[in-house]
């Protein structure tokens, strides 16, 4: 009996990386060896990506908080503040209070006169 060949399955497994190489250039695009490498690398690259963007969103929001703290208190910075609603037993999360201190400053405001008196 002759020796089975797996071309439907193979052909299915280089069209689907293939496929998952569309948009790339030269023949990253279209030549199975070279399509297979830069997915794996673009599949490396979205795994880290998706760990370096929860590092910026927490720096986007820790600067936004600290810009909001100064302009309603310019003696106070983003790490005393932290420390004032610490000792206030204030616990927000930094993605809700950069929210409202981008969208509401009053009550931001509020937070800011808590965490300093607790610091007095």
């Amino acid at each position: 009996m002759p020796r089975s060949r797996a071309k439907v399955p193979a052909h299915a497994r280089h069209k689907k990386i293939i496929k998952q190489a569309k948009g790339f250039r030269g023949r990253r695009k279209n030549t199975f060896s070279n399509a297979a490498a830069a997915v794996w690398k673009a599949g490396e690259y979205a795994y880290v990506g998706r760990k370096v963007k929860k590092r910026s969103f927490r720096s986007l929001w820790i600067q936004r908080i600290n810009a909001a703290v100064r302009i309603h208190d310019e003696n106070l910075n983003y790490s005393t503040f932290i420390n004032g609603l610490t000792k206030a037993g204030i616990e927000v999360d930094r993605k809700v209070m950069a929210d409202l201190a981008v969208r509401e400053p009053e009550a931001f405001g509020a937070l800011v006169a808590q965490a300093k008196a607790a610091l007095a």
